[in-house]
């Protein structure tokens, strides 16, 4: 069973979103996500001032399963990426809400975040 944290957005493509003090958003993927995909060999992300708008392919994640699109959750433009991820892609496997982060985004209307999905709700999107 996923481990779906209640402070969290999501989106049915398994995206998340974090809301930080200052209105930005961190996004990475679920822990069902990382846990279909299997063992995270390589991710791609956005380069930072990209403008991305809400299920434009931001990235992508390579497991030795299945290369997979990560998807930006809303409109805005990319402050920050997780460098680490690059060296570590592991990381997504071990902490997918935590360290393994893919990036912050600066919504360009914050209002898309009541369209995503509870925590509640993603779970029964998952059949959890």
């Amino acid at each position: 069973m996923s481990h779906i944290p209640a402070d969290l957005k999501f989106n049915a493509s398994h995206e998340w979103v974090r809301v930080n003090a200052d209105g930005s958003v961190t996004v990475g993927i679920t822990d069902h996500a990382q846990e279909a995909l299997g063992d995270v060999v390589f991710v791609e992300l956005p380069a930072v001032g990209r403008v991305l708008a809400s299920g434009d392919a931001a990235g992508v994640v390579e497991s030795v399963k299945a290369a997979s699109d990560v998807y930006s959750p809303l409109d805005g433009e990319v402050l920050e990426i997780n460098a680490a991820l690059e060296s570590a892609p592991e990381s997504v496997n071990t902490d997918p809400y935590g360290a393994a982060w893919f990036f912050r985004l600066q919504p360009s209307n914050p209002a898309q975040l009541e369209a995503m999905l509870s925590a509640e709700a993603y779970a029964q999107e998952i059949g959890e």
